[in-house]
């Protein structure tokens, strides 16, 4: 198991990308710290993890990683209870599709918030913790930001969603080259069409089911497993000499 004795966090961890990833890394060994605003979707993420272990290997905070005061009180509560931390999972994001010439202020405000500034917010708090822990132990520590195939291609009616993930994917190679000295490695993942929340309205809709079939090399929508497998890989020793690099998980959706 790759992350005995580790302490990870995911953020957005009570659906989707986040659920499946907050599994994956407890089913290696990780204590997880589950993050979000629903509690009973992250009590449902907690429960999933902890019936399949003899000791509790999850617990929720909720917090809106958009507010620094949650954020400020999250990073408190890891230092008190934990002091450390070994693996971040920047998960949490959402988007509406709308037109730019529609586009309100505050719709553009919300979008930057919930898939940008929270990584922001976080990465600067915990980072400090686990920028302190490998001070004391001699072991690499990682933060997985979960950016987006439309960080990579400008997607139709979400020009903000687009921007927001295209500066998470640069925002990760900063924050690699920074954090370096304290043997932090920083990756983003950038998924492409998955069967999330964010998607499943899309994905009743046979016509753009079938657009993304013909336009993926695999032929498929996406599944959140998919997705977590690369996410766990990136927060591993497995990646040790990789930091300032962005996965693309598309199915092959940008070669076509």
């Amino acid at each position: 198991m790759r992350f005995l004795q580790m302490i990870a966090l995911v953020t957005g961890a009570g659906s989707g990308i986040g659920k499946a990833a907050a599994l994956r890394l407890a089913r290696e060994g990780a204590k997880v710290i589950l993050v979000g605003r629903t509690k009973v979707k992250l009590e449902e993420t907690a429960r999933e993890i902890n019936q399949s272990s003899k000791t509790p290997m999850a617990e929720i905070f909720i917090a809106d990683v958009t507010d620094a005061e949650d954020v400020r009180e999250l990073a408190e509560y890891m230092e008190e209870q934990y002091g450390d931390l070994h693996i971040l999972v920047n998960n949490a994001g959402g988007s509406a599709n709308t037109k730019i010439l529609s586009m309100s202020e505050q719709e553009w405000d919300y979008v930057q918030d919930v898939n940008l500034k929270s990584v922001f917010l976080v990465s600067k708090a915990l980072g400090k913790i686990m920028a302190a822990g490998s001070e004391r132990e001699e072991r690499s520590r990682a933060i997985v930001n979960v950016a987006s195939l439309s960080g990579h291609q400008a997607g139709a009616e979400i020009p903000h969603y687009s921007a927001a993930k295209a500066a998470v994917i640069n925002f990760t190679r900063s924050l690699a080259l920074e954090l370096a000295p304290y043997a932090i490695r920083v990756n983003s993942v950038s998924p492409g069409f998955v069967e999330t929340p964010l998607t499943e309205k899309g994905l009743q809709n046979e016509r753009f089911v079938r657009a993304i079939q013909k336009n993926t090399v695999l032929g498929r929508v996406g599944t959140p497993e998919e997705i977590a497998n690369v996410i766990a890989f990136a927060a591993s020793s497995e990646a040790s000499y990789m930091t300032g690099t962005d996965l693309l998980v598309d199915g092959g959706w940008l070669i076509k």
